[in-house]
């Protein structure tokens, strides 16, 4: 089954995001987590990539597989492209078609200065042409957005006018960076349609559960902290249960908003907690 066909149904999607296991620890390390998350029923679940680019210790493809074979629900390999060539590339989609993986979400990647850049794709939407121009049909291709613009855009409209790049080259589906002021988003996402990007778009949300954690990841990709989660941020910063509660809470009352105004899908970063996951979930459910 490929993406395209899960957004022809009469609801919003409601997916999750997963990440492998580090280097160091053992593939098995998942399975307990998968279990949980399966038992929520997703409409798929993504695994990201390997740190640095090294498709051979990211683990993606063999958990990726294995969410459709042992689980039963459709999943999506993350690929970034700047630390692999065109040779490297063509290997990994022979690898993730022989493993029946349909469906991929085609990144850059973030420079790490540990490892060597290639030179053949230096964008995203390069990676997306050279899948399509290699494979045809093969894959469904996702592509990333930026509700805030990509920390390296000149400016939001830019990033969106690249955007467009993205889907001409053949993404035909969307899933945003996180975010945690839902104006932000439909700022965004209006200004995408008004250029004719006109894919369906997933909304990622984070769930906060640790502050420090939180601050890293904004700082990392420019994402902005309004008022409302700073002041939960700084009352139970340093009670762990508390704030995990009230990030959940947060969480819901954004894709309530999201989800009422009419959002494509809601795709839920869930850092490998079945709990948060599972509570966010039932809330969904509801609502859906």
């Amino acid at each position: 089954m490929y993406i395209s066909d899960l957004f022809k149904k009469d609801r919003p999607a409601f997916t999750f995001e997963v990440f492998p296991p580090k280097k160091t620890s053992p593939i098995e390390s998942i399975y307990g987590t998968l279990d949980e998350l399966a038992k929520l029923n997703p409409d798929f679940i993504s695994v990201t990539y390997g740190a640095g680019g090294s498709y051979a210790d990211s683990k993606t493809c063999k958990i990726a597989s294995d969410i459709q074979e042992k689980y039963g629900i459709m999943s999506v390999a993350h690929l970034s492209c700047i630390y692999n060539s065109k040779e490297d590339i063509d290997m990994i989609l022979e690898d993730l078609k022989n493993h029946g993986i349909k469906n991929i979400l085609a990144l850059r990647g973030d420079k790490n200065p540990d490892f060597p850049i290639q030179t053949d794709f230096r964008y995203a939407s390069d990676l997306i042409e050279y899948i399509k121009e290699v494979s045809g049909d093969d894959f469904h291709i996702s592509g990333a957005c930026y509700p805030e613009g990509h920390m390296q855009a000149e400016s939001l409209e830019d990033d969106i006018k690249k955007l467009k790049i993205k889907v001409r080259a053949g993404a035909t589906h969307l899933i945003s960076q996180l975010f945690f002021d839902n104006t932000y988003f439909y700022k965004f996402q209006d200004k995408a349609r008004m250029i004719g990007i006109n894919v369906p778009i997933e909304a990622g949300i984070m769930p906060v559960s640790n502050k420090s954690q939180i601050e890293r990841m904004v700082w990392m990709c420019g994402a902005s902290i309004p008022v409302r989660l700073n002041v939960i941020l700084q009352k139970y910063g340093d009670k762990p249960d508390d704030l995990r509660e009230a990030g959940i809470e947060y969480a819901i009352n954004q894709i309530e908003d999201l989800l009422d105004n009419g959002v494509d899908g809601i795709h839920l970063y869930t850092m490998n907690n079945p709990y948060i996951a599972g509570k966010i979930t039932e809330a969904v459910r509801q609502m859906l």
